[in-house]
C-alpha cells in the first residue's frame, strides 16, 4: 500500500468566459449583491454584462474565465486578467470574484491554481498581481492561501463604489513555489 494518499479529483474547472454565459453569470451577480458590496461590482443585467464580457473577449490585454463545478457545471466565479502587457513585462493584473452560493468553499482557491497553471503556462506570463482593499479578508485570505506575497500599500489606488480606495498589493511570479498540492500540468478548461 503507497505511504500516501492519492490527490482528490479536482472539484472544478475554468473556462474562458462568453457571451452565451449572461443568463447565469448576471442571476449569480444579482444573487451575490450582498456578499460583492462594497468591493466589486459584477455585471447584472443583460446589457452591461455585453460590454463587460465583450472587452473581456475582443480586448487581446484581457482575458476572463469562469470557475465551474465539474459535478453539475455551475458556475461558482470568475477570474479575469487584466492589463495583460507582453514583451519583457509579461504582468497582467487579476480581478475575481465568487458567487454567494459558492463563498467559503474552496472552489475559487481551486480556480485561481487552474488560472494560476493557465497564465504562467499556455498565456506565456512572468507575474500576476492582485490589489486588495485591506479590508477584504477573504480575498486576501484567497491569494495567500494561492502563494502570492505582499508587496506594498497603494493609497487612493482604485475608484470603487464613488470614492478613490486605498489597497493593498499582492503578486505572484512563475518562478514562486505554490502551496503544497496546487498547480499541475493541466488547467482543467473545458
Amino acid at each position: 500500500m503507497p505511504d500516501h494518499a492519492a490527490a482528490p479529483a479536482p472539484r472544478v474547472g475554468i473556462r474562458p468566459l462568453a457571451l452565451t454565459d449572461a443568463a447565469e453569470f448576471t442571476a449569480r451577480a444579482r444573487e451575490s449583491r450582498d456578499l460583492h458590496h462594497p468591493w466589486l461590482f459584477p455585471p447584472c443585467a443583460a446589457d452591461t454584462f455585453r460590454a463587460y464580457a465583450g472587452a473581456l473577449v475582443e480586448d487581446p490585454a484581457r482575458a476572463g474565465f469562469l470557475v465551474y463545478e465539474r459535478h453539475d457545471g455551475a458556475v461558482g466565479g470568475f477570474i479575469n486578467i487584466n492589463n495583460i502587457v507582453r514583451g519583457g513585462f509579461r504582468c497582467g493584473a487579476l480581478g475575481y470574484g465568487a458567487f454567494a452560493h459558492a463563498a467559503g468553499t474552496g472552489l475559487m482557491t481551486e480556480g485561481l491554481h487552474l488560472v494560476l497553471d493557465h497564465a504562467f503556462g499556455p498565456m506565456g506570463l512572468h507575474r500576476l498581481e492582485a490589489n486588495i482593499q485591506p479590508e477584504n479578508a477573504a480575498s486576501i485570505a484567497l491569494v495567500r492561501r494561492a502563494g502570492f506575497r505582499h508587496e506594498g500599500f497603494s493609497p487612493d489606488f482604485l475608484f470603487i463604489d464613488g470614492a478613490w480606495r486605498d489597497h493593498e498589493r499582492w503578486a505572484i511570479t512563475a518562478d514562486m513555489g505554490r502551496a503544497p498540492g496546487t498547480g499541475g500540468a493541466t488547467s482543467g478548461q473545458g
